[in-house]
């Protein structure tokens, strides 16, 4: 059975080359799409996910993943969370367990400092700059804090049949307090309902 793995914007295309060469490998669609993740997690000039992430309106780095199997459906989301690394590989931890599978805030960060994940401060010196910059747009010019953003997403099939899905992002730059966009959890059911489309379609995206 041939493969195929697809993800958003081109900041994934560095990711997805990595995840493809695990495929070629005969590897496994849940290691491909979280490194594939991971690739644009760790890379510190993408202004919406994680590492390099705008800050909320407190200058805090808030992130949110999540990481579904899409053969047996366990699914796993992190929501607002704070000075961790690669929040797609908690969320993917998450997913293994039998309850509690949606976590936030410290929640979040108590099930990932018990399960050993890396504790480390997200905010780039980039990002707070650009943060007191758009602090003192707002108060000199009186314009809307808020500004774009992107979440990554990727969806995988590889040689076996076996889908998995993730997502991760660190939000709507200046948003209020402990924020959270609640239409990326709708992602799991997304990638759910793409499982048969995607074996359908598995020429699509295919390297």
């Amino acid at each position: 059975m041939k493969w195929a793995i697809i993800g958003t914007w081109r900041m994934c295309l560095e990711g997805i080359i990595a995840a493809a060469e695990i495929l070629k490998r005969g590897g496994d669609s849940g290691d491909a799409v979280e490194k594939a993740v991971k690739a644009v997690e760790d890379y510190p000039l993408y202004k919406s996910v994680d590492s390099g992430g705008l800050p909320n309106e407190n200058c805090e780095v808030e992130m949110d993943a999540a990481f579904m199997d899409g053969d047996t459906l366990s699914i796993g989301v992190v929501a607002s969370i704070r000075d961790f690394k690669n929040p797609v590989s908690i969320a993917r931890r998450l997913s293994r367990e039998r309850f509690n599978i949606f976590l936030v805030g410290s929640g979040a960060e108590e099930y990932a400092h018990k399960n050993g994940f890396e504790r480390k401060n997200m905010l780039t010196d980039r990002a707070k700059k650009i943060w007191e910059k758009r602090v003192r747009e707002i108060n000199d010019n009186n314009l809307s804090p808020y500004d774009g953003h992107d979440t990554v997403g990727v969806v995988c099939v590889d040689g076996k049949g076996r889908m998995a899905a993730a997502s991760s992002t660190s939000g709507l730059f200046m948003k209020k307090g402990v924020g959270l966009e609640t239409h990326r959890y709708a992602v799991p059911a997304c990638m759910w309902t793409a499982k048969s489309e995607a074996r359908r379609q598995r020429g699509l995206a295919r390297i």
